[in-house]
């Protein structure tokens, strides 16, 4: 891990993030982003954006690193264009990996799709069963039979991000991730960050009647297991 990734990871970091964005809310109680101008509405939407790079050579220098004059709140998408429309100090930009989770019908897969480009790189079950699977096939069936077959695929593209092989800019990896030991280790093992889609279980519960029946439970049973980061269980 880089000295840069390290500081985005910190405690410190995210001290001073946390402070920024209660100093900053308007009076309506939303932030707003200072890139499109649009209120940013979920938690998971918002980046603390160095309008002076970050770096190895002056992550240390704390009028760059922690100087609220340097940082910029907006949207993640507005953030990944940005990048991609001004570069990385005139270079391709590091890349970063994503592990996107959160209950079944939280709108994981419809995040990464709104927050993606085409040199980002996506990892999500559901879509690997899609381009395996019969096309005859209910667009929600995950057919025994090729189940080896795409947990291979799935595991090829992991270790893909683990090596950062190839030219991607982005990767997104989607799952569920219940528990906080799960999480934690594909994030040790990818040297990722995790964006927690936090849809509350009744709005979920909702959308999973427009699915097959057995969605209600797979939502209910997420839901049970589900440990938030730093809780312990007994």
């Amino acid at each position: 891990m880089t000295k840069r990734e390290a500081f985005y990871k910190s405690d410190l970091w995210e001290g001073f993030r946390l402070s920024l964005i209660e100093h900053r809310k308007t009076p309506d109680g939303y932030i707003y982003c200072e890139h499109c101008g649009k209120p940013i509405l979920k938690d998971y939407d918002l980046i603390a954006h160095h309008k002076i790079e970050l770096t190895e050579a002056n992550v240390d220098d704390v009028n760059i690193a922690l100087n609220p004059d340097n940082i910029q709140l907006i949207h993640f998408k507005c953030h990944n264009k940005h990048h991609h429309r001004f570069g990385y100090q005139g270079q391709r930009m590091p890349q970063k990996v994503f592990i996107v989770y959160g209950p079944p019908c939280a709108g994981k897969t419809t995040w990464v799709k709104d927050v993606s480009t085409s040199e980002d790189l996506i990892v999500d079950i559901d879509r690997l069963y899609a381009a395996v699977r019969c096309e005859s096939c209910d667009s929600y069936e995950k057919p025994n039979a090729v189940k080896n077959n795409v947990f291979a695929i799935r595991d090829t593209l992991l270790d893909n991000i683990k090596t950062r092989y190839g030219r991607w800019q982005n990767a997104y990896v989607i799952g569920g991730f219940p528990f906080a030991l799960d999480r934690e280790r594909m994030e040790a093992r990818l040297n990722a960050s995790s964006i927690f889609i936090n849809t509350p279980k009744e709005i979920c519960l909702e959308r999973a009647k427009l699915r097959p029946s057995e969605w209600e439970r797979y939502v209910l049973d997420w839901f049970s297991k589900y440990i938030p980061p730093g809780q312990v269980t007994t």
